[in-house]
Formats: C-alpha cells, sequence, structure tokens
C-alpha cells in the first residue's frame, strides 16, 4: 500500500499548528511535502514602492528581483524550521510564487491526498471569519480532503456570535389529522 500523501501549507504565524496536527494525525512513513507560496503582490508592491522611491531609471536593475531573493530567503527558513519541527528533514520542499490560492491549489491537483491547512482569519471565535480570502478560496477549491486547523487555542463554543434577528420564531403548534 502506498504512502499517504500529504501537503502540508506553510504560512508564518500558523505553520506550526498544520505541522503538529500532520505530526498527530497521519502515520510517520506519510509522504510529506512542505508547501510555501510568495504572493507576487508582494514582491510587485515592493517593486512599485521603489521605483516610486528612486524613478523608472533605478540603476538597470529591477527591484522585485532583489525582493524576491529576500522572500525566497525567508521561505527556505520557514520551510527548514517546518521540516525540522516534522521530523522529516527530507521531505519535499516547494517554493512557489504567483497569486497563493491559486498555487496553493494547482500544488494539490494531483496525487496529494490530504491539504493541511490552518485558519488565518479572526482566530479569537468559531466561526467563517476564522479563514482568510486566501484559505477560503482553498478549502472551496481543493480537490483533496483538506484538514482544517487551529493554529493555537480553539476558541470555545461561546464564541459564536448572537443571531441578528434575535431567536428564532417558535415551529406552529401540531395538528392532528382528525382535527382538520
Amino acid at each position: 500500500m502506498a504512502a499517504m500523501r500529504i501537503v502540508i501549507w506553510v504560512v508564518e504565524g500558523t505553520w506550526q499548528g498544520c505541522v503538529d496536527a500532520a505530526m498527530q494525525n497521519f502515520p510517520a512513513d506519510s509522504d510529506f511535502s512542505l508547501l510555501h507560496v510568495t504572493d507576487s503582490e508582494v514582491t510587485e508592491a515592493a517593486d512599485a514602492a521603489a521605483i516610486g522611491l528612486f524613478g523608472r531609471g533605478f540603476p538597470g536593475r529591477k527591484p522585485n528581483r532583489r525582493y524576491e531573493g529576500v522572500a525566497d530567503d525567508e521561505a527556505a527558513q520557514l520551510l527548514a524550521a517546518a521540516a525540522e519541527r516534522l521530523g522529516h528533514p527530507d521531505a519535499t520542499q516547494l517554493r512557489l510564487h504567483g497569486r497563493t490560492e491559486r498555487e496553493v491549489v494547482r500544488a494539490v491537483a494531483e496525487g496529494v491526498d490530504v491539504l493541511v491547512v490552518a485558519r488565518d482569519g479572526d482566530r479569537s471565535r468559531l466561526g467563517p471569519r476564522s479563514l482568510g480570502h486566501a484559505t477560503r478560496f482553498v478549502v472551496d477549491h481543493a480537490p483533496c480532503a483538506v484538514m482544517l486547523v487551529w493554529p493555537d487555542e480553539t476558541p470555545g463554543i461561546e464564541s459564536i456570535p448572537a443571531p441578528k434577528h434575535g431567536p428564532p420564531p417558535p415551529p406552529p403548534p401540531h395538528r392532528h389529522h382528525d382535527e382538520a
């Protein structure tokens, strides 16, 4: 029987919860891959800022290449830390660039059994706002099973917001067929 193929989405601030959940829920002989995506909007924004500061004639080189290098170094450090925490220094490490949500879905499109992802929105309460935009997209579009984890302590059930319109109306009284 082939080992399960597990992809762990490594994101700053939440990756530890994903790695811990993978270690607790999947056999140690699973085929683990660690995935990090550098969003193209980040390097494009840095490029635009540099052009704004230094002008288009910025000394003959594209500023975003420099920022992409910094982003790649940061991604490599995160992935190495995740591999160490996972106890699999030989785990496949994927560093992608592009629109984060689409790159994650593309990365798990073939042969992946489970994607492990953390909630990255409002983590103070239960509910749909606990997912950021990219994570919501991935959860909705991933063509594999998705393990959605709380990266830190899970909020209690009392964190569910109260209904906006009060409690639902009581059901109509039950009528028996012979009363009609």
